[in-house]
């Protein structure tokens, strides 16, 4: 069977989402400056809008050291999407600090704030931020897969990969919780075989998801394709 790679969509530059919450005009400006030149993008909220954090995909957050910071980042924490993201503090004392520490803050950002400093900070942490988006991010991409689940042997064709799984669509169902094994081919990686798992279907679409199976050391060279592109 020839493998053959469509882009689903045109190329474009891919960019990790830092949420800036209670911030005044002035450090909003600065923080928005600096996470701009590694590619982050900053969205200003207020703390009464933050249930953003909760239904929303975001890699990081900046939020004002206070005793309002705690519910914000306890739903945040709660979310299945940004349990993990990287957070920064502004402000506040080392007792407040200390207050919020259940939260994992990542860093904080020292007031009254100077560009060299927040600067250099955002560079000693942007890779963290960029390593939780990239554990996210799916790139739009059609190529033909063989799956092969027991005794069954499924031609699908994706629709989006990750470094932690893809999405397709073939003509078979496949119930989720269903081992499989994929091989398939991505323009620079020639055909490669990884182990995975069945995550969700829809019948009406005929589309699934497969989770690659993290113990399967195969599924490395999928994500160094995946940084690759990213950083193309």
């Amino acid at each position: 069977m020839g493998n053959s790679l469509v882009p689903l969509a045109p190329s474009r530059k891919f960019s990790a989402r830092a949420a800036l919450v209670d911030l005044q005009e002035s450090s909003r400006n600065l923080l928005s400056e600096c996470f701009r030149q590694f590619g982050i993008e900053s969205i200003p909220m207020t703390s009464d809008k933050a249930q953003r954090l909760a239904s929303e995909k975001f890699e990081a957050c900046v939020i004002r050291v206070g005793s309002h910071a705690a519910p914000v980042l306890e739903s945040a924490r709660r979310s299945r999407s940004n349990n993990r993201m990287v957070i920064y503090g502004v402000g506040g004392t080392v007792k407040d600090a200390m207050k919020l520490s259940q939260y994992g803050i990542n860093a904080v950002f020292n007031e009254p704030l100077e560009r060299p400093s927040a600067l250099k900070l955002v560079r000693a942490t942007q890779m963290l931020v960029l390593h939780e988006f990239r554990r996210y991010v799916r790139i739009p991409v059609s190529t033909q897969v063989s799956l092969v689940a027991g005794s069954k042997h499924i031609d699908a064709t994706s629709h989006e990969i990750s470094s932690g799984g893809m999405s397709l669509k073939g003509n078979e169902e496949l119930a989720p919780g269903t081992s499989v094994e994929a091989s398939f081919a991505l323009l620079t990686l020639p055909r490669i075989w990884v182990r995975g798992t069945v995550s969700w279907n829809k019948r009406e679409s005929k589309m699934f998801g497969v989770r690659f199976d993290p113990r399967d050391e195969r599924r490395m060279r999928i994500k160094e394709w995946v940084d690759a592109y990213l950083e193309s």
